[in-house]
């Protein structure tokens, strides 16, 4: 694959993963409180936990999310994401198995999709999106690069 269309891939899946991201942190900053309800809800967190865990996880998501579509820090962020989707999918696997019938809570407090295999495709997707950004040493346009260029001037 040449380096232009590499640069490419890399900077489209670095635009998904951090718009989805993003994006799926708005609701939870704004309702912590139904967050931490949701994430109860999958018996994973223990009590004392849940505020904490409710509360840094979507400004953890928000973080990597920007630091990805900025494309600063990329192969960190990268890796965060892939271990946040790695949880995600262990929490959902769980669930299923336990016959849990719950909201997964990834994008609205109240309500919305249901854990199931479509979830589980969903953010299997979203991994292997995370893996281009994550091992590959181009970039496209980013923050660090101009960064780079204006600490050489």
């Amino acid at each position: 694959m040449s380096r232009g269309w590499l640069a490419m891939v890399v900077l489209v899946c670095r635009l998904i993963v951090g718009a989805v991201f993003i994006f799926a942190s708005l609701d939870k900053l704004q309702h912590p409180d139904a967050f931490a309800l949701v994430i109860h809800h999958y018996r994973l967190v223990p009590y004392s936990m849940l505020h904490p865990f409710a509360i840094l996880l979507p400004v953890l998501e928000l973080v990597v999310g920007a630091a990805l579509v900025l494309g600063f820090r990329q192969r960190g962020a990268a890796l965060i994401s892939v271990l946040m989707n790695l949880m995600f999918i262990g929490a959902i696997s769980l669930a299923l198995y336990r016959g849990l019938d719950i909201s997964c809570g990834c994008f609205n407090t109240d309500g919305g999709h249901n854990v199931g295999f479509t979830l589980l495709w969903r953010d299997a997707l979203l991994l292997l999106a995370c893996l281009p950004p994550l091992f590959s040493l181009t970039t496209g346009p980013s923050l660090d690069q101009r960064l780079k260029r204006k600490n050489i001037r």
